[in-house]
């Protein structure tokens, strides 16, 4: 099976994050059965999703992880001019489905060398990691990567396969998703005097969090490797209020904080924690019931750190050819693995510039440049 027949295989699957991936889990298994490869499951709590672990090679230590989730973002009222789970060919060169390149086209290269990898004589293995839920925190693969440190030899390296053009990432933000609910006091709004506009608490606060970014910079907190050089603060839902002619006594929004790596996510919400403790104070000299709580909605996923990554990076370039390292804004579960002491990099065909957008495409030659990568990573591993 060619990579792009594996590919239009995956995509079928409509993994989206809210429904289960057991389907694509089930298939993938089964293929991994015709080849005599060992696999195990590592399930949610509830059963509905899974994580896939799998071994080609000996059991022993050292050989390299790949790395892929297998949910992807939702279709909804985005203009598709195809089905999103139907790979389409047009003939231009690109294929087109949700997640092609974000990112099943990655697991599908993997899977489809399957079949020569196990006929090689491998003296380290090859392990395929397969997630559930990365789109919305990367709720999956610590539950996956705690297995695979626990039970298994460990592994010398590991390459998360996100869209990077084929090209090493050694650095990534991290981040973390929270929702703040000013409380208040509801009046008449011509009775100002009388009420705590949660609206208008909320607006300040919101406001200062923009202003923690012109902060860091000014305190040279910036790294040179990222295109947004200083760690983000970003607020992206707000709703409010019952009337226009009513103080809101309640106004929720929902930010993120993404971090670069020299940064710690605690120090930087602890400053929007002061001020909200500032303003909470204010509001409690008119309305002592009034309050401002802010909670994360998911664990931090970590930054990945350009460090402990020499020996992955020379793997790489002996597999690539010399290509220069590069840094991503966006959040991996890379930083999960290196966390765990397993020296990590990204590398993927295809480019986030397509991801989660309508008509999402990977080109056919990122597919032969990762195809010719994976080839190239079991020769390797024959007389590593």
């Amino acid at each position: 099976m060619t990579a792009a027949e594996m590919l239009d295989r995956l995509v079928g699957f409509p993994t989206v994050s809210r429904d289960s991936n057991l389907d694509l889990i089930a298939f993938v298994e089964g293929f991994l059965d015709e080849h005599g490869v060992t696999h195990w499951r590592v399930e949610s709590d509830d059963g509905r999703k899974a994580n896939l672990l799998a071994r080609i090679g000996p059991d022993v230590a050292g050989g390299v992880v790949l790395s892929g989730h297998t949910d992807v973002v939702p279709v909804d009222g985005q203009p598709w001019s195809t089905d999103p789970f139907s790979l389409v060919d047009k003939g231009d060169g690109r294929f087109y489905g949700r997640g092609t390149c974000d990112m099943k086209g990655f697991i599908a290269c993997a899977l489809a060398k399957v079949p020569r990898w196990v006929r090689l004589n491998l003296e380290k293995p090859i392990w395929l990691a397969l997630s559930y839920d990365e789109e919305i925190g990367c709720i999956g693969a610590p539950r996956m990567i705690e297995t695979l440190m626990a039970d298994h030899p460990l592994p010398a390296a590991v390459i998360v396969g996100e869209p990077t053009l084929m090209h090493p990432v050694v650095a990534h933000k991290g981040a973390t998703n929270l929702r703040t609910t000013v409380t208040g006091r509801a009046s008449h709004s011509s009775q100002v005097n009388q009420g705590v506009s949660a609206i208008h608490v909320a607006a300040r606060l919101v406001t200062y969090i923009e202003e923690v970014m012109t902060e860091l910079q000014a305190e040279g907190r910036v790294d040179e490797a990222f295109n947004v050089v200083h760690s983000s603060l970003h607020v992206g839902k707000i709703q409010g209020g019952t009337a226009i002619n009513i103080m809101a006594r309640e106004c929720t929004f929902e930010w993120e904080i993404r971090h670069l790596p020299s940064d710690r996510f605690e120090e930087l919400v602890g400053r929007v924690n002061a001020r909200a403790a500032e303003l909470e104070a204010e509001m409690h000299r008119r309305a002592p019931e009034a309050s401002i709580v802010t909670v994360a909605l998911n664990e931090t996923v970590p930054a990945l750190a350009d460090d402990n990554n020499a020996e992955v990076l020379t793997l790489c370039n002996a597999l690539l050819g010399e290509r220069p390292a590069g840094a991503v804004a966006y959040a991996t579960e890379a930083g999960q693995f290196q966390r765990q002491g397993l020296p990590t990099v990204i590398c993927g065909p295809g480019s986030i510039g397509q991801a989660h957008q309508p008509d999402e495409y990977i080109e056919g030659e990122q597919l032969d440049a990762a195809d010719r990568f994976m080839a190239a990573l079991g020769e390797r591993l024959c007389h590593d």
